[in-house]
């Protein structure tokens, strides 16, 4: 065979990256005594180079008597796609000559793997060498400025593109257009995408993802179409881009029409297209779509299975994506750190602590757990399943602390009804190059509000502004209305909604109506109400709490209205329901729910505790019972609500002495909470509840929230 054949099978090895083929030609070349000159030897290292074998490339580039350019260049761009940037550059600054490719290998390899800086070095080195850069150049140095440098930058490269001609090459412009749009610089990017007399795929993908990204979908979506008429065919890259923006849109009949679309050219098989699919439809809620779309794939990557795990744990199924999390674990994908903190997340939405410590488990095995997003994740979890202790030695481990890290201990105290805690570990915080965020502040004025500290609410909210110059939210007005309103300061709280500077939205009225709830101020409940209504006329807890402040006052005409008002509206009331988890199944309950299968048991077991409790002084509150019904009745309601069950069947279901963790979905009762201070006592358990606002931590007949809720 003579050096053109041998030259041929080697492209073909490096085409299927078959190293093992590549080394057997390598020897039958040398058995048969083919003259080795540049042209076969450059064959060979770039063979060795393209299969993953530098050491090998190396031994050869070093063997070769005679190297020319391609020498070079090639065993330059095998360090520089393999990211082995370092010795690409020692390698670069022996060359006997540099050419054009030299330098766009080095600059591309430089701007690829997040070195901006030495890639716009480089450009202006390349410069002064003599060599002026071509649109491959402009590409990789734009893309440079875009990662990592800013408009700025951009902006003097730009200068040099039209001083070389080549603003209209569409490859410098797609770089220029995805430049300006990544620096919110949407409308010069449109400038130079409208100008542009030839637009490619690449082109059009840029301008509709920075119109995405931007928020603004509807031009997305109006280019796409746009696109579609001027005849050209999306890619995969712009099939997700208009995706996108119909998951900002929630628009659904968008979604119904791009997936009939995407399924008539061919693209549903497309791995990249369904995970974007998949993430529309979880975006705009439609589970059942999503997984649909999951299901009809004939393959997974990792981001199919984040996807949809991440979806069902920030849509609130739980279940769901931990039964998912098991699937995936069946699968040779390995789960990386954003499906564990995906499944963390899930975890602590159910309060599944036995499920945590087994994913905990596996984060110690595979080495995750120096990662500081996944420990955060963890830190969350343990907080959220009312383990603080196991959170803070999570914390501790930590090797470098972020602010992520800080903020989920300072929440979880504060979650957790450990205010000075929560306060001590943000003087740390302080003392540290971690600074606090608006989220911190969240944690913080949120351990004062469920502890009634107002004025340390206040010290903080101030320090907030003056000291770390954060412009206070609606999540923080609405911790300190809530500090206020539960405080009794209804007036404060009130003259705090007036002096806010931006629109009240619900966060805002919801604790100023809650307040009012405890404190039985009707007038002033009524006007929350009102705004609550016109913000979110649909939103069932307005209802309920309005009706509640006119049942706890015995105004059962009012109580009338409301529900008739829901009922005219459409307007059904999230159902309450409380679950526990054990021997890792969660088990939920209702009021007067028998479902389970072990009800009977449930029942017993909850009617002997009632007596129990009785006899050493517990007095059903019959204010609880928000209808109009006889006093006895009431009792009987109020004895089987859905926390009580939850508690029933985990004395019935764990052993003696061990904790009881269940969750409520809604705000607990009060009569339901000092029940379970007695059922604590006479059973010697710890109770640990979790309801929609906090963590009661309830042991010998004593709550961590001090009856302050």
């Amino acid at each position: 065979m003579d050096s053109d054949t041998y030259a041929r099978l080697l492209k073909e090895c490096i085409r299927r990256k078959s190293l093992v083929d590549g080394r057997r030609l390598h020897s039958h070349i040398i058995k048969n005594g083919c003259k080795r000159g540049t042209f076969l030897a450059n064959h060979i290292l770039e063979m060795y180079a393209m299969c993953r074998s530098l050491r090998d490339a190396r031994h050869m580039f070093d063997k070769m008597a005679q190297r020319d350019e391609f020498t070079w260049n090639r065993m330059i761009a095998g360090y520089v796609h393999f990211g082995h940037l370092e010795d690409a550059r020692q390698l670069f600054d022996k060359m006997p000559e540099r050419s054009e490719v030299s330098w766009n290998t080095m600059i591309a390899g430089y701007s690829r793997h997040g070195h901006a800086e030495e890639a716009y070095k480089m450009f202006w080195h390349m410069q002064r060498a003599g060599i002026w850069p071509n649109q491959f150049t402009f590409a990789s140095v734009l893309s440079a400025c875009t990662r990592s440098l800013g408009e700025r930058e951009g902006k003097q490269i730009h200068a040099g593109v039209i001083r070389s001609g080549f603003e209209s090459n569409v490859f410098v412009a797609g770089a220029l257009v995805d430049l300006y749009a990544k620096c919110e610089n949407i409308e010069d990017a449109w400038n130079l995408f409208e100008n542009m007399s030839e637009r490619d795929d690449g082109l059009w993908s840029v301008m509709i993802a920075g119109y995405a990204r931007h928020g603004q979908s509807e031009e997305a979506l109006n280019l796409f179409s746009e696109m579609l008429r001027s005849g050209k065919k999306p890619t995969q890259f712009i099939f997700s881009s208009a995706l996108s923006a119909c998951a900002t849109l929630s628009a659904t009949k968008w979604n119904t029409s791009l997936h009939g679309y995407v399924v008539k050219v061919g693209f549903e098989s497309n791995l990249f297209v369904g995970n974007s699919l998949i993430d529309v439809y979880a975006k705009c809620g439609s589970m059942e779509d999503a997984h649909a779309v999951f299901d009809k794939m004939p393959e997974h990557d990792e981001v199919s299975w984040n996807a949809m795990i991440g979806a069902y744990a920030q849509n609130g199924d739980g279940v769901e994506a931990l039964k998912l999390f098991r699937q995936m674990e069946w699968t040779e994908i390995t789960p990386d750190h954003f499906t564990l903190a995906s499944v963390l997340s899930a975890c602590a939405s159910l309060a599944a602590l036995e499920h945590g410590k087994h994913i905990h488990g596996n984060i110690i095995k595979t080495g995750f757990g120096f990662d500081v997003c996944v420990s955060s994740a963890l830190v969350d979890m343990y907080a959220k399943c009312g383990s603080v202790g196991d959170a803070r030695e999570v914390f501790n481990d930590i090797p470098e602390l972020d602010t992520v890290s800080w903020t989920a201990m300072i929440g979880g105290y504060a979650q957790n009804g450990c205010p000075k805690d929560a306060f001590k570990l943000f003087e740390l915080m302080l003392g540290t190059t971690s600074k606090p965020n608006h989220v911190t502040f969240v944690g913080v004025l949120s351990a004062c509000s469920h502890a009634g500290l107002v004025e340390e609410g206040f010290h903080y909210y101030d320090s907030m502004i003056r000291d770390h110059c954060i412009t206070p939210r609606a999540d923080h007005y609405g911790c300190m209305i809530d500090l206020l309103g539960r405080a009794g300061r209804l007036g404060e709280a009130v003259d705090l909604i007036n002096s806010m500077p931006f629109k009240h939205n619900a966060v805002i009225w919801g604790a100023l109506l809650s307040a009012c709830r405890i404190h039985g101020n009707f007038e002033l409940g009524k006007l929350a109400a009102e705004y609550l209504l016109e913000l979110e006329p649909d939103n069932s807890s307005t209802y309920v709490l309005l009706s509640n402040i006119y049942a706890t006052a015995g105004r059962w005409e009012e109580v009338a209205r409301m529900r008739q008002m829901m009922k005219i509206r459409g307007i059904q009331k999230k159902p309450g329901y409380s679950w526990i988890e054990v021997k890792n199944r969660v088990h939920s309950f209702m009021v007067n729910d028998r479902s389970h299968p072990q009800t009977e048991e449930i029942y017993t077991t909850l009617e002997s505790l009632t007596e129990q409790i009785k006899e050493v002084g517990y007095m059903p509150d019959t204010n609880f019972v928000l209808h109009d019904l006889e006093e006895e009745h009431k009792e009987h309601v109020l004895c089987y609500h859905s926390e009580k069950l939850a508690i029933a069947y985990g004395i019935i279901s764990t052993p003696p002495g061990s904790s009881i963790r269940i969750v409520k979905n809604l705000r607990a009762c009060g009569d339901c909470h000092n029940a379970i201070k007695f059922i604590s006592r006479i059973s010697t358990r710890e109770i640990i509840l979790r309801d929609v606002s906090r963590f009661h931590h309830i042991k010998n007949g004593l709550c961590s929230c001090g009856d302050y809720w």
